[in-house]
């Protein structure tokens, strides 16, 4: 049975020597000190499976970020809306949006009172729902 040999080069001296892979693996995995043949120490810094475990890590963080972002632009979102709604069940109401009075027509007031938001493009006016 023959071992199978991983060249390493020491970063001290540059002398390139071998080491059996199941060593290496060993010394990756537990981090424990080895020599270089001129007798310099070395050690790996980091295994594998902590560079995979930083990564996973990384990316998990990076999901939540995404995932609140997602969360507080529908929030916004639904804000929106909520007003949206509320200022179109007013106005059909008869409740003038800038100056907060009612008026029966609305339409009159808003070309008069507050010409900035008349609509030229013709758009039709959302009809006032009275009472019967």
């Amino acid at each position: 049975m023959f071992d199978t040999f991983v060249t390493v080069e020491c970063g001290k001296c540059g002398c390139r020597f071998g080491l059996p892979e199941k060593f290496q693996k060993d010394k990756l995995e537990s981090k424990d000190t080895f020599y270089c043949p001129n007798g310099h120490p070395r050690a790996y810094c980091e295994s594998t499976a902590d560079k995979l475990r930083r990564e996973r890590d990384r990316l998990t963080q990076q999901l939540a970020e995404r995932d609140d972002r997602i969360a507080a632009e529908q929030a916004r979102a639904d804000k929106a809306e909520r007003a949206t709604k509320r200022l179109q069940k007013r106005t059909a109401a008869g409740t003038c949006p800038c100056c907060q009075r009612t008026f029966s027509n609305m339409t009159e007031h808003m070309k008069h009172q507050h010409p900035q938001f008349v609509c030229d493009t013709g758009a039709k006016v959302v009809p006032i729902k009275r009472k019967a």
